[in-house]
């Protein structure tokens, strides 16, 4: 092996390796989301399903400040992954669909970097302004108040309805098994790993679906308080006929999309 040969095969590996820590700790937030939320199905209406809701209820519990210090490492870790990926990333890939992977990569950067600034909000104490839900109020309200913002606000909406989609695409696709390797495709284990995506990206979509829903209600209406984040979502699905049902389903396919991310963890391919 050269040495310029061997030297792309460490920086691979080092690579792999924040990949699998970050992701690890992304699998940690979407199972406390899920168990927020199935708790919240089961009549306790305090606790917030966002990310930011599931790692404030972290901090809470035993050693839960140095929990949250590594949820908000493995963020950024996973934040340093996706623009790699965006610089240098996709390059089997030609022309326009490797501008627009690697796009997506600096949009996925943006989400971790989120959950690691409210992790970090929360393990330095930082108050939260406008308490849950009310950021993204204030967020909309903004929006809503500059020129075309009720045309923005519904691109949003839209926005957020498409990521949804694309999640249902996904599971119905099973482009998810493109992230495994071999062995993480393969026999019983695999199978299941297979089980484990399809329900986590399901459940996922329907959830991004009903928050890009609240943002398009917004601007139809034009009250930016119909705009809502996860939280909102949640409960929205939970005030419906078999809401509690539902809303539990969607908890424990979050929980399951967390395991799967300790299986890309595991079995990550190149």
């Amino acid at each position: 092996m050269s040495q310029s040969t061997a030297h792309q095969a460490h920086q691979s590996d080092l690579v792999d390796r924040i990949a699998g820590v970050g992701l690890v700790a992304y699998g940690v937030v979407h199972l406390l989301i899920g168990w927020l939320a199935v708790t919240l199905a089961v009549g306790d209406r305090q606790g917030g399903a966002s990310s930011t809701g599931a790692v404030k209820q972290l901090a809470q519990q035993p050693y839960g400040e140095a929990l949250v210090w590594l949820i908000a490492v493995g963020m950024i870790l996973l934040v340093v992954w996706r623009l790699i990926e965006a610089a240098l990333g996709y390059r089997d890939k030609d022309g326009a669909e490797r501008t627009l992977r690697r796009l997506l990569s600096v949009g996925k950067a943006v989400v971790y970097g989120t959950i690691a600034y409210s992790a970090v909000d929360v393990a330095t104490g930082s108050p939260q302004k406008g308490g849950s839900g009310g950021g993204t109020d204030s967020m909309t309200a903004t929006l809503m108040n500059r020129p075309g913002g009720q045309f923005l606000v519904g691109a949003v909406g839209v926005g957020i309805v498409a990521v949804g989609v694309a999640h249902l695409v996904t599971a119905w696709r099973e482009s998810y098994l493109k992230k495994l390797d071999g062995e993480g495709r393969s026999g019983s284990s695999g199978t299941a790993f297979r089980w484990l995506a399809r329900t986590g990206y399901v459940a996922k979509g329907l959830a991004l679906g009903v928050v890009g829903v609240l943002f398009l209600s917004a601007a139809v209406t034009h009250q930016a308080k119909k705009s809502g984040g996860l939280d909102q979502a949640l409960r929205t699905v939970l005030d419906q006929p078999f809401g509690p049902v539902l809303l539990a389903g969607i908890g424990l396919g979050f929980a399951a999309y967390g395991l799967f991310c300790f299986v890309q963890a595991r079995h990550l391919d190149r």
